[in-house]
């Protein structure tokens, strides 16, 4: 008789999860003195690219993040600019720009930061209808958008009206409203928020921030800026790393340092 597959495939999971687990004891964090030869391996022994990768994480930062673009030139470049990367995807498909990647990308946009769920489409009409108006692209981030709001945004974007997106703001309770503050000074922007007294049915163009691009996945948003807001940020890097030398407990310490590191690491674009 045959094996049971069931009892195979179960075997097979556990001797794959007892080996992970094994693995990860054996492991080690990579020397930094070892990362072009790790980066050179993974790229197929090319040593060129491999230092352009141990270039980038030098200057972005473990924490940093790295891209690959096609360039315009025959050569490899590295190009390191400001900005920031987080896991929240696009609300709707109907979002997407290039179909081929399944991404919607916005170039020199404005950014809408609204620290409360968005249910009134008539809460919209104002900023979108300058957008209209003066051609400029938006990508909304709110807590969240009841499908009411969202229904005219996405079928203004599909007739051509508004380049527009929308995503929901990273986090959740009072680490999403950090999150926020971090992007609205990243971008040069201000939350709007009911409590300080600031609507979305009276918010200008001057509280939208600003971004040289964005580029959406289904589950990524990344924002880049174009260095502009460089001493903002300084300053605000400097107050978390205060709040985490006077901070004892090790979750806040974790969540401050991950603030602090999306902020400062910026995003080192490689261009094939």
């Amino acid at each position: 008789m045959g094996a049971n597959v069931v009892q195979v495939s179960r075997g097979i999971e556990k001797t794959a999860k007892a080996l992970i687990s094994e693995l990860k004891l054996m492991s080690r964090e990579v020397e930094d003195h070892e990362l072009e030869d790790v980066a050179a391996v993974s790229a197929g022994n090319d040593y060129a690219i491999g230092n352009m990768i141990s270039e980038a994480l030098r200057q972005v930062g473990r924490e940093g993040v790295i891209t690959i673009e096609k360039g315009n030139s025959t050569k490899t470049n590295l190009e390191v600019v400001e900005g920031m990367q987080f896991d929240r995807g696009y609300l709707s498909p109907y979002f997407v720009t290039d179909r081929r990647k399944r991404i919607a990308e916005l170039h020199d946009c404005k950014l809408l930061l609204v620290d409360k769920k968005i249910s009134n489409p008539k809460e919209l009409v104002k900023i979108l209808d300058n957008a209209v108006k003066e051609k400029y692209p938006v990508l909304i981030i709110a807590e969240g958008i009841e499908q009411d709001a969202l229904a005219p945004v996405i079928r203004n974007k599909l007739r051509g009206v508004l380049k527009v997106a929308a995503i929901k703001a990273p986090s959740f309770g009072e680490r999403k409203s950090h999150c926020l503050d971090d992007i609205a000074i990243l971008t040069g922007g201000t939350v709007i928020r009911d409590d300080m007294g600031l609507t979305l049915e009276n918010a200008h163009k001057d509280l939208l921030g600003s971004a040289s691009k964005v580029v959406i996945t289904k589950d990524s948003t990344l924002i880049v800026t174009d260095g502009n807001t460089r001493t903002a940020v300084s300053k605000r890097v400097s107050q978390i790393q205060n709040l985490v030398e006077n901070t004892e407990e090790k979750f806040q310490k974790k969540i401050l340092n991950e603030r602090i590191a999306r902020l400062s690491g910026g995003i080192a674009i490689i261009q094939l």
